[in-house]
């Protein structure tokens, strides 16, 4: 006959460990504790008995804080001249990659005063490759259409401002809608824009805005008034 061997030891040993490491580690954990308390109460009482260090501290990081918030206030400043100073020539927009072409947009938008103009170009953009907010409260959508060869390239046809016009203020809920070429737009797709309150920046337009230092919204005809008061307006 075959002997059995009994179970009930193995688990007892293998129980006793697990109990014996889980009691070592609340051990470990109670010791942790009682030095970081012993360690906290050490160092309030050297700070009660040195009050006058705790004030140096406590003057030393209001400084950091105050030299902080005015060297972020600095560079908001010089970002603002700078981008006030931003211009571009016709040939430096033909030079650019398509997704450099929106980035550019998207720079002249933030000159303009629209802080929030993001690039948001890339698959599944929905007609949308630059959104801002302008100074005065309207939401801006635009669609950008690179031309490698300026207006010797293909025209801007219909196909994409139905797109854009499908898209721009249903989906984005854009007050005014754009389309920017660095090239040129086709007849039809012209009276297409106009029937449909779509706003075109042409090659000659882009070069008037882009070289300038006129807002977008002086040099297009009936943009929508504005939403709200501004120091602009």
């Amino acid at each position: 006959m075959t002997r059995r061997r009994p179970p009930a030891r193995r688990r007892t040993r293998r129980g006793s460990r697990r109990q014996r490491h889980a009691d070592a580690q609340l051990l470990a954990v109670l010791v942790a504790a009682a030095v970081a308390i012993g360690l906290f109460v050490t160092v309030v009482n050297w700070l009660l008995a040195h009050w006058w260090v705790l004030i140096a501290v406590v003057a030393l990081a209001a400084l950091v804080g105050v030299g902080w918030v005015y060297q972020r206030r600095q560079r908001a400043r010089w970002e603002q001249v700078q981008a006030r100073g931003l211009r571009y020539a016709l040939p430096q927009l033909d030079a650019l990659h398509h997704r450099e072409f929106e980035h550019a947009v998207r720079e002249l938008m933030r000159r303009d005063g629209c802080r929030d103009a993001a690039q948001v170009g890339g698959g599944g953009d929905l007609g949308a490759d630059v959104k801002a907010t302008d100074p005065f409260g309207r939401r801006w959508v635009i669609q950008c259409k690179h031309r490698r060869g300026g207006d010797r390239g293909s025209a801007v046809g219909t196909p994409d401002l139905q797109v854009l016009n499908g898209t721009a203020r249903p989906v984005h809920r854009a007050d005014v809608v754009v389309l920017v070429t660095n090239g040129r737009v086709t007849k039809p797709g012209q009276d297409f824009a106009k029937a449909q309150r779509l706003h075109l920046v042409d090659r000659r337009l882009l070069g008037t805005w882009a070289a300038g230092s006129q807002p977008l919204w002086e040099l297009l005809r009936a943009v929508p008034p504005p939403r709200r008061p501004s120091a602009l307006s």
